[in-house]
C-alpha cells in the first residue's frame, strides 16, 4: 500500500501548480478595460480541473485501498487539462499574447506530467 504514496504525492504537488499557477504566474491575458477575454475562462477551467486532480491526489493518500481507482478518474481530468487550452476553449489570436507563450504551453506541460504520474499510480496500485 505504501507504493501508491509517491505517485501521490508527486500527483498533488503537480495539482497544486496547476491551480496555483492558472491564477498567478502562469496565468491567461489581462486585458487593460477590464474584460475578459476567451483565454480568461481557460484559466478558469484550468483551476477548476487542477481542484478536481488535487481531491483525486488527496482520496488516493487517504483511502489507499482505492487508490488505483482515483488515479484512473485522474486520467480524464488530465486529457482535458491538455485539451482545455487553444482545443476546447479558443485563446487569444496573436501567437505573442501571454495565453499562447505562457499558460498554454506550461499547462500542457503540467497535465502531461500529471497524467504519467496518475498512470504510474495505477499501474502500481494494480500490480500485487
Amino acid at each position: 500500500m505504501k507504493k501508491q504514496i509517491i505517485p501521490s504525492g508527486i500527483l498533488l504537488l503537480i495539482a497544486a501548480l496547476i491551480a496555483i499557477g492558472s491564477q498567478t504566474f502562469l496565468s491567461p491575458c489581462i486585458h487593460e478595460d477590464g474584460s475578459f477575454g476567451a483565454c480568461h475562462w481557460a484559466g478558469q477551467t484550468l483551476l477548476g480541473l487542477g481542484c478536481v486532480l488535487g481531491t483525486l491526489a488527496v482520496l488516493s493518500l487517504c483511502l489507499k485501498k482505492a487508490a488505483g481507482g482515483f488515479f484512473l478518474s485522474a486520467l480524464p481530468v488530465c486529457i482535458m487539462g491538455i485539451l482545455t487550452p487553444g482545443t476546447l476553449i479558443d485563446l487569444c489570436h496573436m501567437s505573442t499574447m501571454r495565453c499562447r507563450m505562457l499558460m498554454q504551453p506550461a499547462m500542457v506541460i503540467l497535465f502531461s506530467a500529471a497524467l504519467v504520474c496518475a498512470l504510474t499510480g495505477a499501474v502500481l496500485s494494480a500490480r500485487k
